[in-house]
C-alpha cells in the first residue's frame, strides 16, 4: 500500500513526472467479523497521573536501572542512561455533528445531553467542547483531463471554503491525476492557496485513492492541529491508484484520522460505482458525500461544509478497556435534550486501538 506521503513541496511543485500504475478494485468494505457499522472516534493526547513514590526508593537524581513510571506513560532509556517519558494516547476524541428530525443543525447542547458507548458499554465523558476550533484541512482536487472545464468553479468554491472557515485553520492543497502533488503545504494565505489551485495540468487518469491515502498520511504525521479534515472534489471513478478502495478506507479511517467530505461531479456510465466509493469514503470517516447536478452548486456545498466543520461538538473519553489491549472498538453516541423529539449524531462509528483501522457510518 502506498502510504509514504509527499516527498516535499519543492519536488512536488517542480517535478511532475507521469508514471504508469495498475488499478485494483474492491467492493467489500466491512469491519471485523461480528461488528456492524454504527457511529464515531479519533484520539488526542492526555497526560498520565503520577504514581506515589514507594518507600526506600532512590531519589530521582541518583542513577538507577529502575524507574517509577507514571500511569499512561512508558519510559525509554537513552544511551547516556537517562529516561525519557512518552505519554500514551489515552483519551478518544470524537468530533460530532448533531441534527434534529428535520435535519437542522443543533449547536446549543451541553455535556449532559450526550451518552457515549464503546462496544455497548457506557463511557464517562472526560472532556467536552462546543466552540469553533481550528483544523488542519487538506483540499484534494481532481486534475484529470475531464476536470479542465470544471476547475475554475471548483477552485473558487474551495477558496470560499477557506474564507468561511476558522482564520487559524492550516490548509494544504493537493492536485492529482495519475499522480498526486502537494502544491501548497500548510498555510492560511488565500493568495498562496489560489496559486496552488491554479496549477492546472489536466491530463491523465484519476488516482483518487492514492491521493487520499497520501493526504491523510501527511495530515497525521505533520499537522500540529488535532482536528483534521479532507475535502476531495472529483468527477469520476478511480482509474490509476495502486491502492484499492478498501485499502484506502482502512488507511484513512484510523484512530485520530481525518474526516472526509466528498464532492462528486458525476454523470457518466460509471456513475454508480464512483458514487458508491465517494459515499463510503465520507461515511466511514464521519463526513458527508455530495453529488451536485451542476458544477455551479459546488459553491453552496462548500459553505455547507464550512458550517458543518465550525459547528461540531468535541467529546473526549478514556475507554474502559485500555487501548493497549488493541482490537476494534465499536463506538456509538446518543443525544437527548428537552424540546427535541429526536436527535441524530454523525461521527465515526469505531476505531482500532494501537493504530489500527476503523470503520464508520452515519447514525
Amino acid at each position: 500500500m502506498l502510504v509514504a506521503g509527499f516527498i516535499g513541496v519543492a519536488v512536488a511543485q517542480s517535478s511532475r513526472q507521469q508514471s504508469g500504475t495498475s488499478q485494483q478494485s474492491s467492493d467489500v468494505l466491512l469491519p471485523p467479523e461480528g461488528v456492524s457499522p454504527e457511529t464515531s472516534a479519533p484520539a488526542k493526547q492526555a497526560g498520565g497521573e503520577q504514581e506515589p513514590a514507594a518507600s526506600g526508593e532512590k531519589p530521582a537524581n541518583q542513577p538507577s536501572d529502575t524507574v517509577n513510571v507514571p500511569r499512561g506513560q512508558e519510559a525509554e532509556k537513552t544511551s547516556n542512561g537517562t529516561f525519557v517519558f512518552k505519554t500514551e494516547v489515552q483519551e478518544v476524541t470524537l468530533h460530532a455533528t448533531v441534527v434534529d428530525d428535520r435535519q437542522h443543525p443543533v449547536t446549543t447542547l451541553d455535556r449532559t445531553a450526550f451518552q457515549v458507548f464503546e462496544d455497548g458499554k457506557p463511557q464517562r465523558i472526560t472532556s467536552f467542547r462546543r466552540e469553533d476550533i481550528p483544523v488542519a484541512l487538506g483540499i484534494v482536487i481532481d486534475n484529470s483531463g475531464s476536470m479542465r472545464d470544471k476547475r475554475p468553479s471548483v477552485n473558487a468554491a474551495a477558496l470560499n471554503l477557506v474564507r468561511a472557515s476558522n482564520p487559524q485553520d492550516q490548509v494544504c492543497v493537493i492536485n492529482f491525476n495519475n499522480e498526486y502533488y502537494l502544491d501548497q503545504d500548510y498555510t492560511g494565505s488565500v493568495p498562496l492557496l489560489r496559486d496552488a489551485l491554479e496549477r492546472i495540468e489536466s491530463r491523465g487518469g484519476t488516482a483518487l485513492y492514492d491521493a487520499l491515502v497520501a493526504t491523510s498520511d501527511h495530515l497525521m504525521k505533520s499537522a500540529k492541529l488535532q482536528k483534521k479534515i479532507i475535502l476531495v472534489v472529483t468527477d469520476g471513478e478511480d482509474t490509476a491508484s495502486r491502492d484499492t478502495l478498501e485499502q484506502a478506507v482502512r488507511a484513512i479511517a484510523v484512530d485520530g484520522g481525518p474526516t472526509v467530505y466528498t464532492i462528486g461531479l458525476l454523470g457518466h456510465e460509471r456513475e454508480k460505482k464512483a458514487r458508491r466509493a465517494l459515499r463510503i469514503l465520507a461515511e466511514q470517516t464521519g463526513g458527508v458525500a455530495f453529488f451536485p447536478i451542476d458544477v455551479n452548486e459546488v459553491e453552496a456545498i462548500s459553505q455547507q461544509i464550512a458550517h458543518d466543520i465550525r459547528n461540531q461538538y468535541t467529546i473526549g473519553y478514556r475507554p474502559s478497556t485500555p487501548k493497549t489491549e488493541g482490537g476494534y472498538r465499536q463506538v456509538k453516541v446518543d443525544a437527548e435534550a428537552k424540546g427535541y423529539k429526536k436527535l441524530s449524531v454523525r461521527t465515526r462509528s469505531g476505531y482500532y486501538a494501537n493504530g489500527g483501522q476503523t470503520a464508520s457510518a452515519s447514525k
